[in-house]
């Protein structure tokens, strides 16, 4: 199959994914909630740091690389666990529409709360990992760097199912992330084309909504179009990590042969082709 033909039914399983989100419009507010509490978390880790700094910001720089390193891995952990909770929230809300039961924010938010021990689990995994990279990078120079990107890819394409495997198969962090990388590389194409096509509807996305309530803003107040730009952006992320996560979803049912509502066969099998046959 050809790369162009790739991005064709990337691009379809897109839409389809945002047909399910049109018709269970509640699932945006997982990733809001999760943009909402990362900012918080953010905020928190900061205004932390620049207090045990005596609210100086030059002094950051100047801590005891143990005690950054601890706070950055506490950071991570409560990161991952913040987002991993609520798209497994959303992944679980997903499943109940394909078996055609009711969908509701309260059960996705129940069933992560019912296995908020794994979440946490993986929350300190991920974090472990987060961790050595960023140690890599900072002592390695630009080696480092490159390597740390390279293996950044890596893990991000190594952990593509990780969440609904964390939800639905009873697997500690490390067998998780082995079964999540067995699944991409049984069902690994030539590229991901859905992830690329949600990439660049999210671009254009933010560019022309972003762009447009910031000019709008602006003609009233600077500051006014800086924070409906803002808001724009966080509305088109919210919604585009929503149709995305749908769209995990939907690959790893069909890879589990869940049967799938608005996704065929063919489809799937034509973004992440067996790699055996290739």
């Amino acid at each position: 199959m050809s790369f162009f033909e790739r991005l064709s039914n990337g691009w379809k399983i897109a839409m389809n994914s945002f047909k399910i989100l049109k018709e269970n419009k509640q699932l945006i507010i997982f990733p809001v909630l999760s943009g909402i509490s990362l900012t918080l978390v953010i905020a928190s880790y900061f205004t932390g740091l620049l207090a045990v700094n005596g609210w100086d910001i030059n002094n950051i720089g100047e801590q005891n690389t143990i005690i950054t390193y601890v706070t950055g891995f506490c950071f991570y952990v409560v990161n991952y666990f913040v987002i991993v909770f609520f798209n497994m929230a959303l992944v679980h809300c997903t499943r109940l529409y394909f078996r055609g039961e009711e969908v509701t924010v309260r059960k996705g938010l129940q069933f992560s709360m019912s296995r908020i021990g794994a979440i946490f689990s993986w929350a300190i995994f991920a974090a472990i990992v987060g961790t050595l990279l960023k140690a890599i990078q900072e002592n390695a120079g630009i080696v480092g760097k490159i390597i740390t990107g390279i293996l950044g890819i890596v893990w991000g394409v190594a952990t593509f199912f990780v969440v609904p495997v964390i939800a639905y198969e009873n697997m500690g962090p490390l067998k998780a992330f082995k079964r999540s990388s067995q699944m991409m590389k049984e069902k690994w194409g030539e590229s991901l084309a859905g992830t690329f096509s949600f990439a660049l509807i999210q671009f254009l996305g933010i560019i022309l909504v972003g762009g447009v309530l910031f000019l709008a803003g602006s003609l009233i107040l600077p500051v006014a179009g800086i924070a409906l730009g803002i808001l724009g952006a966080f509305a088109i992320v919210s919604i585009i990590s929503a149709a995305e996560l749908i769209f995990v979803s939907a690959v790893y049912h069909n890879v589990t042969n869940d049967p799938v509502k608005h996704f065929t066969q063919q489809l799937i099998d034509g973004l992440f082709e067996d790699k055996k046959k290739d």
